[in-house]
């Protein structure tokens, strides 16, 4: 039995037929179109799922789409602004905080949150945070120095008069 439901997603209300049972993950991804968030395990091991909602990391394949109703869900889709990355998207770019790419939506919202709530995280801080998101590719040091380059980067635009970069 599906029902409409509504998401905001991406500052967006999009409407929606969802089976009670549809994880917020595949709603995305099959219904929505946004392919950016992505499916790894399936079991909320990985991290590769992980969206904002309410500002929060979460992994969607934990989620129900029904859930979702009347929260803000942000994407990685929905973070850069006017064709210009966020400053987590390009310090992952510019420290090559990536390699086959597959897990990088999940990395990018889990530091979003991160640096939100600690603007200066040190290395140990980092590490714990991004310990629900597994890599397969890298040897996590180039996450690591991505993350402190947009901490750097951001806490530059926290300056008073200065624009702030949010997800």
């Amino acid at each position: 039995m599906t029902q409409t439901i509504t998401l905001n997603v991406n500052g967006q209300a999009l409407k929606a037929q969802a089976e009670p049972r549809t994880l917020l993950v595949h709603m995305l991804r099959d219904e929505l179109n946004l392919t950016g968030t992505q499916v790894g395990c399936d079991t909320s091991q990985c991290g590769a799922c992980t969206v904002l909602l309410d500002g929060r990391a979460v992994k969607s394949c934990s989620v129900l789409a029904v859930q979702a109703e009347g929260h803000k869900i942000t994407t990685i889709e929905g973070l850069a602004r006017d064709g210009t990355l966020h400053p987590v998207q390009q310090a992952f770019w510019e420290k090559h905080g990536l390699q086959c790419g597959f897990c990088t939506p999940g990395f990018v919202m889990t530091t979003v949150e991160l640096l939100r709530d600690n603007p200066d995280p040190t290395e140990d801080e980092i590490r714990h945070a991004l310990e629900g998101n597994v890599c397969r590719c890298t040897g996590y040091q180039n996450i690591v120095a991505a993350v402190r380059s947009a901490a750097s980067a951001l806490r530059g635009s926290r300056r008073p008069g200065a624009a702030v970069s949010g997800g």
